[in-house]
């Protein structure tokens, strides 16, 4: 009998836990109107705490990444889910703003740094040819995160209250994360997937040369753009869904199947890139989210909001692996850790803007249509960016290497 390639439950290992890590992060869009309403703050500050948040969680994505590039992405993890309980039962019994902004904002962002980029970077390291579809299967962790955490958030809220949910979640964290962590290993030299790909020529880069290239950087202002344009609908979803006469649970539910699309868009995404590249499936997704950006502009009823969560989460999940993808195709594995994490670092600049320019348009124009017009507008440059994508070239001695290892 043949054994399961252990790339395969790394991959699990991951998925799970970017499932419940990424899904608690995002659950804060369904706490957002309940804390609003216990504590007095306005959306705005709430939505100031996310891009705290954000801001954390991609400086925590490059610390992160490059650690495990030396340490692997088992210690990794482990650290990062001890941390990430801690921030959510602090943040539960927060009492002042600057409480909730320090635990929930900087405790629980720096902690979820520590599993996408990172555990991306170890699951690259394990496959070749079929690297599209493992990288998308544990991206697709956040999507499941997103239909399995929103509604229990919402659950655990309305039976008891946000604090009492907070804290169910940062024991989720401890219970599932540790141990699961725990199963992460990183491949011994040469032990990849059993495919017939044979990688291209690849120099092997330095973080310093990395950083410096104009292709890093075409890939990290795209991915900004991309997370940019997507954040405020994603985090205010669910309170402009109530504002529009949707029931508080129809709406939470409506942002679990945006979290199912993207199940659904990331492994789609993954596959697709396998057969035709990264690039122009990345072009494709970023097109169709726009104009989905565009569509809620319109959107009025729970079956026009779960029509466009759909189609949305398709795209917007879909997009997700692929600047893993590029970003590995460029620059190798080498310091995939920390080249992914400094991508992952400004693509959160772009998450936490758009979560907190939400809220700051609507307490000042009590409406979300001037997001959803500059979200667009910023999701159609993300379009254009992507176009720019060339992959480095090689150094003539490089090459010569190269072709005489063949």
């Amino acid at each position: 009998m043949r054994r399961v390639f252990y790339g395969w439950i790394v991959v699990a290992a991951s998925a799970t836990i970017v499932c419940v890590a990424l899904g608690c992060l995002f659950a804060l869009g369904v706490f957002l109107a309940p804390i609003e309403r216990a504590m007095g703050w306005s959306r705005g500050a709430i939505s100031t705490v996310a891009l705290l948040n954000w801001i954390a969680m991609g400086l925590g994505s490059f610390f992160w990444g490059a650690l495990s590039d030396r340490i692997g992405g088992r210690g990794v993890a482990v650290g990062g889910g001890f941390l990430l309980g801690l921030g959510l039962v602090l943040a539960s019994q927060a009492q002042a703003l600057w409480q909730f902004s320090l635990s929930f904002g900087f405790l629980v962002g720096f902690a979820a740094g520590a599993f996408y980029a990172p555990l991306t970077a170890t699951t690259t390291r394990w496959f070749t040819a079929r690297r599209g579809l493992a990288v998308a299967l544990v991206s697709a962790g956040i999507g499941l995160g997103i239909l399995i955490v929103a509604p229990l958030a919402r659950a655990l809220t309305s039976a008891w209250d946000w604090r009492v949910a907070m804290l169910v979640l940062g024991d989720l964290a401890w219970l599932v994360i540790v141990p699961v962590a725990l199963l992460l290993r990183e491949p011994a030299t040469g032990a990849v997937a059993s495919d017939d790909a044979e990688p291209g020529a690849q120099r092997d880069y330095t973080t310093r040369e990395v950083l410096a290239a104009p292709q890093f950087w075409a890939i990290a202002l795209t991915h900004f753009a991309c997370c940019a344009a997507h954040s405020g609908p994603i985090f205010h979803m669910v309170t402009h869904a109530t504002d529009q006469g949707v029931a508080a649970m129809a709406a939470a539910t409506v942002f679990g199947v945006s979290g199912l699309a993207s199940i659904v868009g990331r492994i789609g995404g993954g596959l697709l890139a396998d057969r035709f590249g990264a690039k122009p499936t990345l072009i494709a997704g970023l097109a169709v989210q726009a104009a989905m950006i565009f569509g809620y502009l319109f959107a009025r009823d729970l079956g026009s909001f779960v029509a466009l969560a759909l189609v949305f989460g398709t795209a917007y999940g879909g997009v997700m692996p692929l600047y893993a993808l590029v970003t590995r195709e460029y620059f190798g594995e080498k310091v995939m850790g920390s080249a992914y994490g400094a991508v992952f670092l400004i693509s959160t600049l772009g998450m936490g803007l758009g979560s907190f320019a939400g809220g700051v348009i609507y307490d000042r124009l009590g409406s979300y249509v001037w997001l959803f017009l500059a979200s667009f507008a910023i999701g159609t440059m993300a379009v254009v960016l992507a176009f720019t994508f060339r992959r480095p070239r090689l150094p003539a001695l490089a090459l010569t290497e190269a072709a005489a290892a063949r």
